[in-house]
């Protein structure tokens, strides 16, 4: 071997490791970085006609499992949903309550039948009737509470779209930009792996939005997949691929035709029912189902206790016209959408507590319905129980008469626009129903939670598999630089013995 090649492979030698060095003083710089993955650099050997030329540095090359970061990212995109979920349905059960709890709608029912049990003990007691009055005050109360709560998360979750779809844009200009660079330094023969690192992080943030699965092509480009066939192109500068409006969500209001609520839209292409999880898929999830069926049970329940009174001849609760819904006509066409953020107690009733004994109003018999009824007059016998017994007995009970049951409480053509169905069935009475309310909207925030801790104990599970794999452990790199070291300075000398010998030569010519 000639001295000029000895020289020519110990300089290769001491460039692979200077770069070798480089990159392992990198991996330990960004240990903290989130998104960062360890990067190795590969040497390979170099001859010509059988004879050595040293060696060669590869490109920087990242420790990645793609299929460990699409499963991490799916999981981040489970747990972003449940969260969003469980955020908006926590607040309304801390207005509704738990079904044990003695503020609950279902116990609020109960306090207003044991109000009248006392008040039919001694009709003519003002005291009695007033603590009945402010008995079905409370009942009011808590039926408006609720309906304002769920109006308030179903707000939340129109907000929530807007949001996202904001976020959803930025993310989008962010691969855009990283995978043009990625392309571009590909096509130049430059490394990508710090691009790649961040476009993956980019990625993980869009779908905790919107789940994506990006297929990478070979030049650096990339494709986003969507959830039921949805594909986002990637924008130019300053533009947003996604767009939506605000609007506000109120009772009557929904998505679709007819409708006032806005849709996600990529161009002129509403997207709306192909978006699946992900928090922008379950604010309107939340906006178009979970929430207006809530608030239909809520309504249902507010207008059968004012219905079934009212059949009864006491119309005690009432909107602030003094009207109540068509309970013949369904939740649609008898407009009961908002009746439970409306209803209170009849004005004329809170001015004349004596009612809630006397009636309010002549009652027809209907046949398979209620039998008649005839108002005590003012001069009546104060004893009159008459009224507290049709209370007692079959408004706050299960039939409308002896022998009629009531019809079933309304559990199909709900929500705004009559498309949703409730879970609440067989319920026997009015406090039945307002008790299993209370339980479904109460689990449905429960599965929330649970959701959320299990995607999130997943996520985490992944993210661990990921940093081992993929993470810079400090103590193995400082190891890996003194072996580099070692290896520089078995090269220094190859290159200082070359020297010495080529002085020695050139010494001997002299």
């Amino acid at each position: 071997m000639s001295l000029d090649a000895a020289f020519s492979i110990a300089r290769s030698g001491l460039a692979a490791t200077q770069r070798a060095l480089a990159q392992a003083s990198q991996n330990i710089a960004n240990a903290g970085t989130e998104g960062y993955t360890r990067k190795t650099v590969s040497n390979v050997s170099a001859d010509y006609a059988g004879q050595p030329l040293g060696v060669r540095s590869a490109e920087a090359r990242r420790e990645v499992d793609l299929a460990l970061l699409a499963e991490r990212d799916g999981r981040g995109a489970a747990a972003a949903a449940a969260s969003a979920r469980e955020s908006l349905l926590a607040g309304i059960e801390a207005v509704q309550g738990r079904p044990e709890d003695a503020t609950s709608l279902g116990n609020a029912l109960g306090s207003l039948r044991e109000a009248f049990t006392t008040l039919r003990a001694n009709p003519a007691d003002p005291e009695l009737a007033r603590a009945a009055l402010n008995a079905a005050q409370s009942v009011a109360n808590r039926m408006q509470d609720a309906g304002q709560a769920i109006q308030t998360a179903r707000q939340q979750a129109q907000d929530g779209i807007v949001t996202e779809v904001g976020r959803a844009n930025d993310a989008l200009r962010q691969i855009a930009e990283l995978t043009r660079l990625i392309s571009a330094n590909r096509g130049a023969g430059r490394t990508t792996a710090d691009l790649e690192d961040k476009r993956d992080l980019a990625i993980s943030t869009l779908s905790e939005t919107l789940p994506v699965r990006p297929l990478r092509q070979p030049d650096g480009g990339l494709v986003l997949m969507g959830r039921n066939g949805l594909t986002l192109p990637l924008p130019s500068a300053g533009e947003d691929i996604l767009a939506t409006d605000a609007a506000v969500a109120g009772p009557s209001s929904y998505y679709g035709t007819g409708g006032s609520l806005p849709g996600v839209r990529i161009g002129p292409l509403d997207v709306t029912r192909r978006i699946l999880g992900g928090r922008l898929g379950e604010y309107v999830a939340l906006r178009d189902q979970v929430l207006p069926r809530m608030q239909a049970e809520i309504d249902v329940s507010a207008v059968e206790l004012a219905g079934r009174l009212d059949a009864q001849g006491l119309r005690l609760f009432t909107d602030a016209s003094g009207n109540i819904p068509d309970r013949t006509l369904g939740y649609v066409g008898g407009g009961y959408a908002g009746f439970a953020q409306a209803i209170r107690v009849n004005s004329a009733v809170e001015n004349n507590p004596a009612a809630l004994r006397n009636g309010t109003h002549v009652v027809v018999a209907v046949t398979g319905g209620p039998s008649a009824f005839t108002p005590n007059p003012a001069g009546g016998p104060a004893g009159f129980v008459t009224l507290l017994d049709r209370v007692l007995d079959h408004s706050l009970g299960s039939t409308a008469a002896d022998g009629n049951p009531w019809p079933g409480f309304p559990s199909a053509g709900l929500g705004p626009d009559g498309s949703l169905t409730s879970a609440i069935a067989n319920a026997r009475n009015l406090e039945d129903y307002a008790t299993q309310l209370v339980r479904v909207h109460t689990q449905a925030r429960a599965e929330a939670t649970t959701a959320k801790d299990n995607a999130t104990s997943m996520q985490q599970g992944i993210a661990a598999r990921i940093s081992k794999q993929s993470g810079v452990d400090s103590d193995a790199e400082m190891a890996a630089m003194v072996q580099l070291q070692n290896a520089y300075a078995a090269n220094a000398r190859v290159m200082s013995t070359a020297q010495a010998m080529w002085d020695a030569l050139m010494g001997a010519v002299r």
